[in-house]
């Protein structure tokens, strides 16, 4: 098997297996807050305590998936176009 062919394989495996995780599990953590829906902070003692609500996720502590989001977007395109 030549390396171009080797590439092209491997490059279509990942994919396969990105798009399985994006229809089986399609919101991943928030990368901002890690999954926690707000930020740690610390007190004057150095002890973790709740800090401010998360924007990005709105306090949920999940995002939806780039490959999920795309997705949607070309199902949502294709509907309009064939109503």
């Amino acid at each position: 098997m030549t390396p171009a062919l080797l590439a092209i394989a491997l490059l279509a495996i990942i994919t396969l297996c990105y798009v399985a995780v994006c229809a089986g599990s399609p919101f991943g953590n928030c990368r901002k807050c890690r999954g926690f829906g707000f930020a740690m902070t610390t007190d004057r003692r150095g002890k973790l305590k709740r800090g401010k609500h998360c924007r990005r996720c709105d306090g949920v502590g999940k995002r939806i998936r780039v490959g999920r989001h795309l997705y949607n977007l070309a199902a949502r395109i294709h509907r309009d176009g064939t109503r």
